[in-house]
C-alpha cells in the first residue's frame, strides 16, 4: 500500500487525502491547529470547483451544502448596477451554477470521509523528512510528502529555500456572516480604492467581505465600528450586513500573495498544493477553487502511474502554468479593479464595466472556470 503525509488541513490538503484514500493510498493527515474548521467565512465554489468534488465522488453532497446564485452583479458604492448576470445563464453556459458555502460545512464534509487515526491535530510542524517524518509524531514512512499548510508553508521553506517569499499588497479583507433572511443576490460592490462582496448561503445567512487599503500589521480597537463609519453612505443591505454581524464573527486578515513564481511545484517525492504553491489574492474568488483542482490533478496522477516522481511531473507540468496564470490574472483583476483611486481611472472603469456585454463577463468565467478534472482510476466512495 502506497503512503502519503499531507501537511495542513484546509480545504486543498483534506480533498488530496481523502482523494489518495479513496484509490487505496493510506494518509496522515498533520494539522497545527487544535480544531479544524474555518468560522466565519464562507467560500463561493465555481463551477471548477463542484466538478473538482464531483471528480472526487462529492457531487451530489457539495450541492447540499450550497445555494445556487440565482445572479450575480456588479455595483457601484452607490447602488448603480454596472453589471448584472442571470445565475441561470451562467449555468447553462458552464454546465453548473456558482455556489455559496459556508467553509466549516466543506470542511467536515471532507473530514467525514478519513479514518479518524489518519488526522493529527495541534501539531506544529517545524521540519518534514522525504519520508513524512515529523518531529514529536510517530508516523509510518510516506512515499509522498505533500504541503498543503498555505501561504507562510514550511514545507516550502524547508524544501524550496530559494522560493519567493509571501509579499503583502497594501490591502486587509475582513469577513463576516450574518442573518439576513431576505432575498439577496451574490453581488460586489466597487468604490474608489475598496470593495464590498456578499454571498447568499444555503441557509438563509449572508458571508460578506470588504477589501481596501491597510498597513501591515494594523489593527482597529473594534474593527465593526471601523467598517461602519468606512462603508456608511454605501448602498443597501451594506451597513446593515456589518451592523447585523456580531463582533465575534468579524475575521480581519492581511491580503498577501506569493511575490514571484515557483520553478516547479515538485522536489523529489514533496509537492506542493494550494496557496503553498501559488498563493493569490481574492479578486477571482479561485484561490480555494484551484486548491481543489490541484487535489484532483494530484490524486488523478497517483492512480494513472506506478512512480510517484512521474505522477509529481505531471502534476507539475498540469498545474502550474495554469494556477501561476489565474494567479497573476488576479492580481491585476484587483489593481485595474476596486483598487483603483484615481477618480477619471474609477469612472472610466465604471463605464467600461456597464458598457461591456454580458456576453464578454461569461466569456472570462469560462476562461477561468472552464476547467474539466482528469477521470480518477479506481476511485471508490
Amino acid at each position: 500500500m502506497r503512503s502519503a503525509t499531507v501537511i495542513g488541513a484546509g480545504i486543498g490538503g483534506l480533498a488530496a487525502a481523502v482523494g489518495l484514500h479513496r484509490i487505496g493510498w493510506r494518509v496522515a493527515v498533520v494539522e497545527q491547529a487544535a480544531e479544524i474548521g474555518a468560522i466565519g467565512a464562507g467560500i463561493t465554489l465555481w463551477p471548477n470547483a463542484l466538478r473538482a468534488l464531483e471528480a472526487l465522488g462529492f457531487g451530489a453532497r457539495v450541492r447540499e451544502l450550497g445555494k445556487p446564485q440565482e445572479s450575480v452583479g456588479m455595483r457601484t458604492s452607490s447602488g448603480r448596477w454596472l453589471s448584472r448576470l442571470d445565475g441561470a445563464e451562467i449555468e447553462r453556459q458552464l454546465g453548473r451554477p456558482m455556489l455559496g458555502v459556508h467553509r466549516a460545512q466543506l470542511h467536515q464534509m471532507l473530514l467525514d470521509e478519513l479514518p479518524a487515526d489518519a488526522l493529527h491535530t495541534g501539531v506544529h510542524v517545524t521540519a518534514v523528512g522525504r519520508d513524512g517524518a515529523v518531529p514529536g509524531l510517530d508516523l509510518p514512512p510516506a512515499d509522498l510528502v505533500i504541503g498543503a499548510d498555505g501561504i507562510n508553508s514550511q514545507v516550502r521553506s524547508q524544501h524550496w529555500p530559494d522560493a519567493p517569499r509571501p509579499r503583502h499588497t497594501g490591502f486587509a479583507a475582513w469577513r463576516g456572516i450574518c442573518e439576513r433572511r431576505e432575498r439577496t443576490e451574490i453581488g460586489v460592490s466597487w468604490g474608489m480604492g475598496r470593495e464590498f462582496g456578499l454571498v447568499p448561503l444555503v441557509d438563509g445567512r449572508i458571508y460578506w467581505y470588504v477589501a481596501m487599503p491597510a498597513p501591515e500589521g494594523a489593527r482597529n480597537p473594534d474593527e465593526r465600528a471601523f467598517l461602519r463609519e468606512q462603508f456608511a453612505s454605501w448602498h443597501s443591505p451594506i451597513p446593515e450586513l456589518i451592523d447585523a454581524t456580531p463582533p465575534k464573527a468579524l475575521l480581519r486578515n492581511d491580503i498577501r500573495h506569493l511575490g514571484g513564481r515557483l520553478k516547479s511545484y515538485v522536489a523529489g517525492n514533496v509537492a506542493l498544493l494550494g496557496d503553498a504553491a501559488h498563493a493569490m489574492t481574492p479578486h477571482l474568488g479561485q484561490g480555494g477553487c484551484q486548491a481543489l483542482e490541484d487535489a484532483v490533478v494530484l490524486v488523478a496522477a497517483c492512480a494513472r502511474y506506478d512512480e510517484v516522481t512521474e505522477a509529481l511531473a505531471h502534476y507539475d507540468a498540469e498545474r502550474r502554468p495554469r494556477t501561476q496564470q489565474i494567479a497573476r490574472a488576479s492580481y491585476w483583476a484587483g489593481r485595474l479593479g476596486p483598487f483603483l483611486t484615481n477618480p477619471v481611472a474609477v469612472a472610466l472603469r465604471d463605464t467600461a464595466a456597464r458598457l461591456a456585454p454580458g456576453s464578454a463577463a461569461v466569456k472570462t468565467f469560462m476562461r477561468v472556470s472552464g476547467w474539466t478534472p482528469p477521470p480518477i482510476n479506481g476511485l471508490t466512495s
